[in-house]
């Protein structure tokens, strides 16, 4: 584990360009448009390299900082708190279209924005304390998350760009980019108070990008009925994923 007075400012910097590229996202959105295929191929893209990333990579690591015990305890707490924010915090993550505009439309646009936040924030501490374990393993966890984020932002954003207001997308992508950074320092905050957080943090984490994955990408796969695009999104990430983990984890 490095020491934490050296990881502050490479771990902030990472979180930002990372939450930073859900504008890319956005402005892909906003440039195609509502194509579904492309949709499906993002939501398999995101959906498999996020499992990837947790079973790989954040419970492995949490395993070896905290042990199997606590690291299948608080991959558990992380994905059941996940459900709770889901169940407690207004948002959303697809639309019923009923006009191109409305209020239930631009409100969507809002709750759209509070559904990113809640999948961000753990993103941003699992960046982090990826980084405090190994800054090789940070480096390939933020570059993930960022590939991660890019194909997320445009199948969610895609179905509101009929509001035809590039600007609230914009808004809504730049407050949701936000929360990367904001993980990050909750997951600092927590080795500063004791440097054992850092394998639970890992496995909170995990558990929760577990559960955002099954929970909110795969069923999107249904409503888009493009399984092939679907599936072609997930094995291009899967063979991404694999090209970087032999570079960046060596």
């Amino acid at each position: 584990m490095q020491h934490l007075s050296n990881t502050i400012l490479p771990i902030l910097f990472l979180a930002t360009l990372s939450g930073l590229t859900t504008l890319i996202g956005t402005i892909l959105a906003i440039s195609v448009g509502r194509h579904t295929k492309g949709i499906a191929f993002g939501i398999g893209f995101s959906a498999v390299i996020m499992l990837l990333i947790s079973f790989t990579e954040l419970i492995p690591e949490a395993i070896g900082e905290a042990g199997i015990d606590v690291t299948v305890l608080y991959a558990a707490l992380g994905a059941t708190l996940i459900a709770l924010l889901h169940w407690i915090v207004p948002h959303t993550h697809l639309i019923k279209e009923n006009g191109a505009f409305n209020a239930p439309l631009i409100r969507s646009a809002y709750l759209v924005m509070f559904g990113l936040i809640l999948h961000d924030i753990p993103e941003g501490f699992a960046m982090a304390n990826a980084y405090i374990a190994s800054s090789s393993l940070g480096l390939f966890v933020a570059i993930v998350i960022a590939m991660h984020n890019i194909p997320e932002e445009f199948a969610i954003a895609a179905p509101i760009v009929s509001l035809r207001k590039p600007r609230l997308l914009y808004i809504a992508a730049f407050i949701s980019a936000l929360a990367e950074p904001v993980g990050a320092i909750i997951g600092l905050f927590a080795v500063y108070i004791h440097p054992a957080f850092n394998g639970v943090f890992l496995a909170l984490a995990g558990g929760a990008m577990i559960f955002v994955a099954i929970h909110e990408l795969l069923p999107m796969m249904k409503i888009y009925r493009e399984t092939q695009a679907f599936i072609g999104g997930g094995i291009f990430s899967a063979v991404l994923y694999l090209i970087l983990s032999s570079v960046l984890t060596l």
